[in-house]
């Protein structure tokens, strides 16, 4: 291809382009080999920043999980001892109301006890038989019966402090232990309370 002509007449030669040989960015413009080595860096930093990101928000929702799963257990564990503590309350309600039932119970039969010893003492003697009395005798023993009044006090049982109230001793041949040998006066029990012991004679054991 002949030489282009300038206006001069001189020849006019076409100088080479040279390949650039410079990196370019992603917009297309030029940049050097260290700029490139930092963009490269930068957006691997991004991803590494990305990613520890995402552990972090995994981190917190663990820990998240984990306080919420603490505080449900402890509403829970809470919420079981406020009702073993309301059976225990409730529980304790109940054998104080049977307690002081049974107490009032207690005081009002041993107010009758003077009455109740009167009908025992005519009808060991036979003036109950056949009279109205009797049928009256019976029907309080069974009342009080329904609540749960047992008689204390029997000859030839073992002698027992805690039901019985000696009244007399008396030294014995035959007998190996402390005896009631009579009742003088009838003891009540209401239950597992004692509304008066028997006052008994004792037959003990001759030295």
């Amino acid at each position: 291809m002949a030489p282009k002509k300038r206006d001069d007449g001189h020849d006019e030669h076409l100088e080479p382009i040279e390949e650039s040989t410079e990196p370019l960015a992603e917009d297309g413009a030029a940049t050097d080999a260290e700029d490139l080595d930092e963009l490269f860096a930068a957006e691997d930093a991004d991803v590494e920043v990305s990613e520890s990101g995402n552990t972090l928000d995994a981190d917190i929702d663990h820990i998240l999980s984990e306080a919420g799963q603490r505080e449900i257990e402890e509403y829970r564990d809470r919420a079981a001892r406020a009702e073993a503590e309301l059976a225990n309350f409730r529980t304790r309600v109940e054998r104080d109301r049977a307690a002081n039932r049974e107490a009032v119970i207690a005081d009002v039969i041993r107010s009758l006890l003077p009455a109740i010893d009167d009908l025992d003492r005519a009808a060991a003697h036979g003036d109950l038989e056949g009279s109205p009395l009797e049928l009256v005798a019976q029907k309080l023993r069974a009342a009080l019966e329904r609540y749960g009044l047992r008689s204390v006090g029997v000859v030839g049982e073992a002698f027992d402090p805690a039901l019985h109230e000696a009244i007399v001793q008396l030294p014995t041949a035959d007998v190996t232990e402390n005896t009631v040998a009579d009742v003088i006066e009838g003891g009540y029990a209401l239950g597992d309370r004692l509304v008066r012991p028997a006052k008994v004679a004792v037959s003990v054991p001759q030295g």
